[in-house]
């Protein structure tokens, strides 16, 4: 009886002792969650600097519209004067023709790759001007300049073809060959003349 007791003595102590560690246990978690959840809560929103958070170029600050204006009268009015004085100097043009683009000035040759439909002789006007410029100015088209601004004059020297050019395919050990000749038709022309109109609007 002795024994008996004194083993249910020692089982309720050591099950009071792990209560009481368990209970301190339990006690002593939820302060900790609460304080690290309050803490994320206080502290401020940091956002690292990079491309999602904002572009990497710089801002870009649009001119006033009144201040351009005025720019764009001045510039128009000194180009005007230089035009009318024919102080430009030599013009170039670049023009589309062909499904191709061309940087032309007086007198040059351009060869195309290209049948066009005029004689040798006859003199034509290149309508697509993309762009003219001198030593002073360049006026760029957007896409094209209008053809009561600029007018390219160019005539057709000579029509000719183009040296042929042989493709051979060939399969070994099969007794197969194939030969291609192609020979595209050319044309030459000489730029006579670039020609600006006496004054922009």
């Amino acid at each position: 009886m002795a024994l008996a007791c004194c083993g249910r003595l020692l089982m309720s102590a050591v099950s009071g002792r792990c209560a009481r560690a368990s209970a301190a246990a339990l006690s002593l978690r939820p302060p900790l969650r609460c304080q690290s959840s309050q803490s994320s809560a206080l502290q401020p929103s940091y956002v690292p600097k990079t491309s999602l958070s904002e572009p990497p170029w710089p801002k870009i600050t649009l001119p006033d519209p009144v201040e351009e204006a005025e720019e764009h009268r001045e510039l128009v009015t000194k180009v005007n004067g230089l035009i009318a004085a024919g102080q430009f100097g030599r013009l170039f043009a670049v023009i589309h023709f062909a499904s191709k683009q061309w940087k032309v000035t007086n007198e040059d040759l351009v060869l195309i790759n290209y049948s066009v439909d005029a004689q040798c002789g006859e003199r034509i006007r290149l309508e697509k001007v993309l762009l003219v410029g001198s030593d002073n100015f360049t006026l760029v088209g957007k896409p094209l300049l209008g053809k009561d601004l600029v007018r390219v004059e160019a005539t057709v020297i000579e029509k000719t073809e183009s040296y042929p050019k042989i493709s051979m395919k060939f399969w070994r050990r099969h007794r197969h060959q194939k030969m291609k000749i192609t020979i595209k038709p050319q044309t030459i022309l000489r730029i006579n003349t670039i020609e600006i109109a006496p004054a922009l609007s």
